[in-house]
């Protein structure tokens, strides 16, 4: 960690011979509701784009990290606590992004399983999950370029979900082979053919051990599904290769 103090700036060195400029953090929370990735937004309480939705984010101070920064803004806005499952995945710094001033964002993202009931703070006037097709299809306004930046989220995580074990994050310690693939599915935005999926996902323990027990029952009744959990493989990577079409289209 760096020592310096403010007596160590060069001679002859101005500030001020420098265009100011701010630096914010966003940060992007995915997570399924009945079946369907959604996102967590909100409301704008204040100008500029009072009113509009936006992903939670504010600026950094300027005794604290951007890592602090970014948890401290989705706690103050969201009530949600995702300290531990963050990562930076952009930048964004077009000029005109934010009509204040010269801002330079730090975009985070995180998968959480269950978001909870989240509670506005701060400056936000409402928060809430979005259906992701809303926020990316024009269903709701979302301010500075935050569309852009949840485009960018959502492509990450569709990689992400073909080489890595994150289609685990949007599930818990147990699941049923339908609800892995219902991840699958609403990320891109695909139909899986389920025998093929268990084929492919419970052809061993690698992927999927099974627990010996089963979901409860539901609605419609019927057997209950059986409960998995994550195998050892997942840490390599994902079983599933995402379908070239749905690569070309989305």
């Amino acid at each position: 960690m760096s020592t310096r103090t403010p007596g160590d700036v060069p001679a002859g060195y101005d500030p001020a011979d420098y265009p100011a400029f701010a630096v914010t953090v966003d940060v992007v929370i995915l997570t399924m509701v009945d079946g369907a990735l959604h996102v967590l937004l909100v409301r704008r309480g204040q100008a500029p784009f009072a009113g509009d939705w936006a992903v939670p984010g504010g600026f950094k101070r300027p005794d604290e990290t951007l890592d602090e920064a970014a948890r401290r803004e989705l706690a103050e806005e969201t009530g949600v606590d995702a300290a531990s499952l963050l990562t930076q995945f952009g930048a964004y710094g077009d000029p005109g992004r934010d009509p204040r001033m010269n801002v330079v964002t730090i975009a985070y993202l995180a998968v959480l399983r269950d978001v909870g009931a989240p509670v506005a703070g701060t400056d936000a006037a409402e928060a809430a999950l979005v259906p992701i097709e809303d926020a990316l299809g024009g269903g709701v306004e979302l301010a500075f370029d935050h569309r852009a930046i949840l485009a960018d989220a959502v492509a990450r995580v569709r990689r992400d979900l073909e080489v890595t074990g994150l289609a685990t994050a949007f599930v818990g310690a147990t699941f049923t082979l339908a609800e892995l693939r219902a991840v699958y599915e609403a990320v891109w935005g695909v139909r899986l053919d389920s025998a093929n999926f268990r084929r492919r996902v419970a052809a061993d323990d690698d992927w999927v051990v099974p627990t010996g027990r089963r979901s409860r029952p539901g609605a419609a009744g019927g057997k209950p599904a059986e409960l998995f959990s994550a195998g050892r493989a997942w840490q390599e990577g994902g079983p599933i290769r995402r379908p070239r079409r749905a690569q070309r289209g989305m």
